[in-house]
């Protein structure tokens, strides 16, 4: 399914100016660049020498960096530790004309951080340091008490949980419950530890290995998609569910709807260098997939958007496969910009 360039203008003036809440695990993406030439004497490990070394929101952060990129107004909710990467994060949200006020500080928290080591386009390993402790009961009311204030200055709320602790069971159901109360959409990122929490949201987006989890049998095929999707719309309760499938594209389900939506995913080999710009390859077939970091987060960014602006979630779903097919053009954790997304959905086949 393509968008024509009608509907494409009318949905860029409706994104425009959305107002966005993220809650969830903000963390920091860390990456060290360098040469791998020669193995290591010491064990059979490339020796990566250091060029040079940066980092980028990750997490709930990449979702709401990806947001603020395409032009949402984004207020953050989350929690980091008093350590450097906490402090990195809130600077990183400020530099990307965030509030950070809605990120509480807890001193016995360590800020998520991972590291990955890259030589030559590859990652060679990555590094993790976090702890995975639930919030404390006072530092959850706090956070809830913030995002509850804000919830009716908004037009959608994104819950993105990485299982690091702070979307607790009761922080998922007391937010959710005041979005109902308030008619504030809900989309939700689940986490497979927490089945039964999020019900009551209006999205849910999750990939098919998380989806598989769910509805306990592997997704082989397009008719086992199918199955999960419509048993995920009656578990969660929700108005639509969303499953992310890879180079299969996505497949959107909807509680109105007695059959599921497939988009596939963009079947042009495109240089991002030159997204917008007239000369597209389509002389091979299958995208060039530099890096898979953060694609899920732009899917989920792109259809926070777009239900904040009530885009009909089929439309929606175009555009979020069109964005997450810029991001993978891209080495690390990256973001789409506005003018990106509608370039790359116009270069559709």
């Amino acid at each position: 399914m393509t968008i024509d360039n009608r509907k494409l203008t009318r949905f860029a003036k409706a994104l425009r100016g959305r107002r966005i809440a993220v809650a969830g695990d903000f963390m920091l993406d860390c990456y060290v660049w360098g040469s791998a030439t020669r193995l290591s004497p010491e064990a059979p490990v490339p020796v990566v020498d250091f060029a040079n070394e940066s980092q980028v929101l990750g997490g709930a952060g990449n979702v709401a960096r990806n947001l603020a990129a395409l032009g949402a107004t984004v207020l953050p909710f989350g929690v980091v530790g008093e350590d450097d990467a906490g402090r990195a994060i809130v600077s990183s949200l400020a530099s990307a004309g965030m509030t950070p006020k809605g990120m509480a500080v807890d001193t016995s928290r360590v800020t998520t951080v991972k590291t990955r080591i890259v030589a030559r386009h590859q990652q060679i390993v990555r590094v993790d340091r976090e702890r995975r402790e639930p919030l404390g009961r006072v530092l959850e009311d706090r956070l809830v008490r913030a995002i509850k204030a804000a919830l009716p200055r908004l037009d959608a709320l994104v819950v993105s949980d990485y299982d690091k602790g702070v979307v607790t069971d009761s922080l998922a159901d007391r937010v959710l419950t005041e979005c109902h109360r308030r008619g504030v959409p809900a989309l939700v990122k689940p986490k497979t530890s927490r089945l039964f929490a999020y019900r009551g949201a209006s999205l849910i987006v999750c990939n098919a290995k998380e989806a598989g989890f769910f509805v306990t049998r592997s997704l082989e095929d397009d008719e086992s998609v199918e199955q999960a999707g419509r048993a995920l719309l009656a578990h969660f309760g929700c108005s639509a569910v969303v499953i992310t499938r890879g180079s299969e594209g996505l497949n959107v389900f909807e509680d109105t709807s007695p059959r599921g939506f497939h988009v596939s995913a963009t079947s042009s080999e495109i240089s991002y260098a030159r997204v917008g710009q007239t000369g597209v390859d389509r002389s091979s077939h299958g995208r060039q997939v530099f890096d898979v970091t953060g694609a899920g987060d732009t899917v989920l960014s792109v259809l926070a958007l777009g239900v904040a602006s009530r885009v009909p979630i089929r439309d929606a779903a175009v555009l979020a496969n069109a964005g997450a097919g810029v991001v993978v053009g891209k080495l690390g954790t990256s973001t789409v910009t506005m003018g990106e997304l509608f370039a790359a959905a116009r270069e559709m086949d």
